[in-house]
């Protein structure tokens, strides 16, 4: 048996992935709670803990135990304890999810525009042209201007969109054909599509609300790729029955999952997948990869990547 040991709260296929980076490392497995950690392991790879309920468990007896890091599975924070960051240095996954989560957002884009799959058809007598829309000369809004925007905006600039963003950040975005918009309202105002990318935080939570919404550009399409939190439910569900939002593509929700007979299940204008967006082949291996490069500088005694801050919230 290695020295190196890894205690594993991911699972399938994670785990699998873990040992193909880590061919000697000693994975530890634990598919009850943290309380199951094995003693004298320092390395713990940790998946989301917040319940259906929206509640959290309780802080265990002795955290945290022998352990001195932990990588999150995700990029945001929200869906553990705050207790978990009493202690070890924490890493999240932040990049991992760029690319899977940038082409879902351009997937719903094109089906919006293309009508997809409504254009579909099974009968001759359905065999009437339909009118669809193009993104070339459209503009795109993305909100938070990370991995995620930074991989998907290129994109939408090759097809010929015009593409603002906002970042929380003062830097300056150097991406070509890429606008800085003056505030949130502004990119509301003028977005024909507009991607939310940006991370739960208290800053964010409910920015979309019915003040926002009332700004929108009539028709505007808003995908969701972040966190539900950042939406008010019932301003969305407003706006989409008054007409001025024409779609909405939500593939994050709060909570998750969604009760049943909750509107979002129903409403025509609402295209609702099951946080899924990020389980792509290379998430799962990015995933993989990032904490292989974390646990060799952990071991060095270096500074970790995507060290997670409270304040920024990723």
């Amino acid at each position: 048996m290695t020295g190196r040991r890894l205690a594993s709260l991911w699972g399938e296929p994670f785990d699998t992935a873990l040992r193909d980076a880590l061919p000697d490392v000693d994975l530890v497995p634990v598919s009850g709670t943290l309380a199951d950690v094995p003693a004298g392991i320092s390395m713990l790879a940790a998946a989301p803990f917040k319940r259906v309920d929206g509640r959290f468990p309780p802080r265990p007896d002795g955290w945290p135990f022998d352990l001195r890091w932990v990588q999150l599975m995700t990029v945001g924070f929200d869906l553990y304890p705050d207790w978990m960051f009493d202690g070890p240095v924490v890493t999240s996954a932040r990049g991992t999810s760029a690319v899977g989560l940038a082409e879902f957002a351009l997937a719903a884009i094109l089906a919006a525009a293309k009508r997809i799959p409504d254009i579909w058809i099974d009968s001759p007598d359905q065999w009437v042209a339909a009118p669809l829309d193009i993104l070339n000369g459209r503009t795109l809004g993305i909100f938070g201007f990370g991995a995620v925007g930074q991989r998907l905006a290129p994109i939408a600039v090759a097809l010929g969109m015009n593409v603002l963003a906002v970042r929380r950040s003062d830097q300056p975005i150097a991406q070509p054909g890429v606008v800085r918009a003056a505030s949130v309202q502004e990119l509301f105002e003028r977005s024909d599509h507009l991607v939310l990318a940006a991370p739960g935080t208290s800053a964010t939570a409910r920015l979309v609300n019915a003040d926002l919404l009332a700004t929108a550009k009539p028709g505007l399409h808003l995908i969701n790729i972040a966190r539900g939190t950042l939406i008010d439910n019932d301003a969305l569900l407003q706006a989409l029955d008054e007409g001025r939002l024409s779609r909405a593509s939500l593939d994050v929700t709060s909570p998750e999952p969604l009760p049943p007979g909750h509107p979002y299940y129903r409403h025509p204008r609402v295209y609702l997948s099951p946080h899924t967006a990020a389980y792509t082949p290379d998430t799962v291996g990015n995933i993989a990869a990032q904490l292989a490069r974390n646990m060799d500088l952990f071991e060095r005694g270096a500074p970790l990547e995507n060290i997670v801050d409270l304040d920024r919230g990723y």
